[in-house]
């Protein structure tokens, strides 16, 4: 088992310094391999020139029968597969036993979107208290009109620096998964807040001493974690009424959404969210038809 899981390291040590994977990704590639190798440990393999199709067949199965959910074991596959085209290519084996393994269906979820009314009564539930004595209500409200304005992800927003915000230009810069960059155009009304916080609250957040460029700090003068974005918006959220669940990713999705419903091109929306992929950002053309029918059943004599 331990010369097996050298090899485990050896991957996420390539995935990390070649495929420049997140830090997210190399954990979870490491739980996911971990199990398959102590699975062939246990199943005697001493060699993985010795894993067969029927191995790796049945190891998926035993996945099932765990009660993985579908999408924890399509990740799984997508780590073993990469993991044996690894080794084929790396010399250590001589054939890839995975080809023919194949991930459940996952059935394609829409995303839970909010309306630009609820988006605006959310916008507005930060305000100036006599207890705040350091505004962080004027934080709380450029972070919320940020992500709304982005639709950049949560770890994208707690890494922006003063230095990828460029106000002149109208957009932002932002790192994202695989520390790819991109920019975003970033609205008159966020830019507006932005400059206020800038000016007259994050000077008085910053720690005397540190050098770190973070924009968004927290009453201490550290850096915000997600967790405390996520819960800043959870807080908004139920202080706006809404009893439906709402979270960071929630204002990513009715970006995409509600730019999809004004007329913009696809294309140009899948830059903006950073999808390598089209076929994932075409999920949010479903959600605008679903917007298309209800509007339809709302205002049709017939609907």
């Amino acid at each position: 088992m331990i010369q097996l899981q050298r090899y485990c390291e050896d991957y996420l040590h390539y995935l990390t310094l070649e495929k420049n994977a997140a830090k997210n990704t190399i954990s979870s590639y490491r739980i996911d391999i971990t199990r398959y190798l102590e699975y062939l440990a246990h199943s005697r393999v001493k060699n993985l020139n010795e894993v067969t199709e029927q191995h790796a067949s049945k190891f998926v199965r035993t996945l099932h029968e765990l009660g993985l959910s579908p999408s924890s074991i399509t990740r799984t596959i997508s780590a073993i597969k990469g993991f044996h085209r690894f080794l084929l290519g790396d010399g250590v084996t001589q054939k890839d036993p995975t080809g023919l393994v194949e991930a459940p269906h996952l059935a394609r979820k829409l995303p839970q979107v909010l309306s630009r009314e609820q988006v605006e009564l959310i916008l507005l539930q930060p305000v100036e208290t006599q207890k705040d004595k350091r505004a962080l209500w004027l934080r709380n409200r450029t972070i919320l009109e940020v992500l709304y304005a982005t639709g950049i992800r949560v770890s994208e927003l707690v890494g922006l620096r003063q230095a990828d915000i460029l106000p002149a230009e109208g957009i932002i810069r932002v790192f994202g998964k695989g520390s790819k960059e991109r920019i975003v155009p970033i609205g008159r009304s966020a830019l507006h807040w932005l400059d206020r916080y800038r000016h007259e609250v994050r000077p008085f957040l910053l720690r005397k001493g540190r050098t770190d460029d973070r924009l968004f700090l927290n009453f201490r003068g550290g850096p915000m974690t997600r967790m405390s974005i996520w819960t800043l918006v959870h807080t908004y959220a139920r202080k706006a009424g809404l009893e439906r669940e709402v979270h960071p990713h929630t204002f990513r999705h009715s970006f995409a959404t509600h730019l999809l419903e004004g007329g913009a091109d696809l294309r140009a929306v899948q830059e903006m969210l950073g999808h390598s992929d089209i076929s994932t950002t075409q999920i949010y053309t479903h959600v605008d038809r679903e917007y298309i029918k209800e509007v339809h059943r709302t205002f049709h004599p017939r609907g």
